[in-house]
């Protein structure tokens, strides 16, 4: 009988997220460095770098106010984690640790990473305590302080959505719910909802196949999970396929592209609504295992091609499409709940660059529908230019008339208790942006 493993101290913990917090402030996502941790250590170093980085612009402006010169990149990244974990819980939540015990391990934290920064930290931190009240509020005087997100993120959500900018930043630095996607060939959201309630998972129904968790949990608690019967995936991912697919609207055995496929969740979702010939495509050969990896549990099958959807040369076989999905790669802006490192880690420029490959992406594969398909482009961004401005710009492009714009387009869902039409969405669901196009037929 193997004897588990021994609990990992919190001082290596704090160590391990230290290094996350570092790495993500120089350009690494949070994901790839988790990834090189010992197995052992990446939930709970997960768990705290998630926290960290939600608060990690009020974290960086306190320990500018405490200390005259920044001290090296290493010992701040244990400073800004540990003030970032000892900041005030927000309400109807609580501090993952008591503070005496952070105070304590992140001195030894200190100790194992720079031995002589360890009194400079046990004295900030032990400050920081002692005039918490006095140091957050002077820090939340500051954009960066106040919203958790960097100064050109905060100017550029107040142009583009001036009466919704500061609710859009709070949500951001709300957990995310844990919501869920029926197979729509094996069960509906209420007898799923049913099932859980069995097991004492209390949850409730958010629409046909969607249910939405009261309380996350590792998906191997899920009944039917590894047998296919339900997936994980957001509330607003969840509105594509059915977009897509409409009502009755495709041919049967509709020849459908998934473009730009990894991680599956949408691939997935368009199999269990209806019988196509669909093939996934992923520039990504490593995330396009993802999607088969996610098929085979759901007992589905589609065509899989490793290729960069902008050069049909490589990849099309010359048979026109019925309809595109064009989930294309954006700054998930929309997702920041989720993923929080994407606000440190993202530039200005990014957008423009990533707007660059979605134009060109819907160039490409415009001209591969048939007279009278469709096309959705959807983004997980609330940036305009990855969205309206984006659509806009391809009508423009377009020949008058060849293209159309279904009125039934959701356009930019916000994550937000507004968020789309009435009913349709709650605040469990992420940031979006959908336009369906309809290649019109020539006359």
């Amino acid at each position: 009988m193997s004897e588990r493993a021994a609990p990992i101290a919190l001082s290596h913990l704090l160590h391990h997220t230290a290094e996350v917090v570092l790495a993500v402030q120089a350009g690494r996502s949070l994901t790839d460095v988790l990834a090189s941790l010992p197995a052992q250590a990446r939930p709970g170093v997960q768990a705290l770098a998630f926290e960290s980085l939600r608060r990690l612009g009020g974290a960086r402006a306190v320990r500018a106010a405490m200390a005259s010169r920044p001290p090296p990149r290493e010992v701040d990244a244990l400073l800004v984690t540990a003030l970032a974990l000892l900041w005030p819980p927000a309400p109807g939540q609580r501090a993952m640790y008591p503070e005496h015990t952070l105070v304590d391990q992140a001195v030894q934290a200190a100790h194992r990473r720079t031995p002589a920064a360890a009194g400079f930290v046990n004295a900030l931190l032990r400050r920081f305590v002692r005039e918490r009240d006095a140091l957050v509020a002077a820090a939340e005087r500051t954009p960066e302080g106040a919203f958790n997100h960097p100064l050109w993120w905060i100017e550029r959500l107040k142009r583009e959505w001036p009466a919704q900018w500061q609710a859009l930043l709070r949500q951001a630095n709300e957990r995310p719910p844990m919501t869920l996607r029926v197979n729509a060939r094996r069960g509906t959201a209420q007898t799923y909802v049913t099932r859980l309630a069995a097991k004492g998972m209390a949850s409730r129904v958010l629409g046909s196949h969607a249910v939405l968790l009261e309380e996350p949990c590792p998906v191997a608690e899920l009944p039917g999970f590894a047998e296919g019967e339900v997936s994980v995936q957001d509330a607003a991912a969840q509105r594509a396929a059915p977009l897509l697919i409409g009502d009755g609207l495709l041919p049967p055995r509709a020849r459908v592209l998934d473009a730009c496929a990894a991680p599956g969740g949408k691939t997935a979702q368009l199999l269990e609504l209806a019988d196509l010939d669909l093939l996934a495509l992923d520039a990504d050969a490593l995330r396009l295992a993802r999607v088969q990896d996610t098929l085979i549990r759901l007992g589905l099958s589609a065509s899989l091609r490793a290729a960069d959807a902008r050069r049909p040369a490589d990849w099309w076989d010359g048979r026109p499409f019925d309809a595109i999905l064009l989930d294309a790669p954006c700054t998930a802006s929309g997702i920041v709940r989720r993923h929080p490192d994407i606000r440190w880690l993202r530039r200005p420029a990014d957008i423009e660059a990533l707007a660059r490959t979605q134009a060109e992406l819907l160039d490409a594969l415009w001209p591969l529908l048939v007279p009278g398909g469709r096309l959705l482009y959807a983004t997980c961004s609330i940036f305009q230019a990855e969205g309206q401005r984006q659509i806009d710009a391809f009508l423009q492009r377009m020949p008058p008339g060849s293209a159309a714009l279904d009125p039934a387009s959701p356009g930019h869902l916000l994550p937000l208790p507004d968020n789309g039409p009435a009913g349709a969405l709650t605040p469990s669901a992420d940031g979006f942006f959908y336009a369906l196009l309809h290649k019109n037929t020539p006359r």
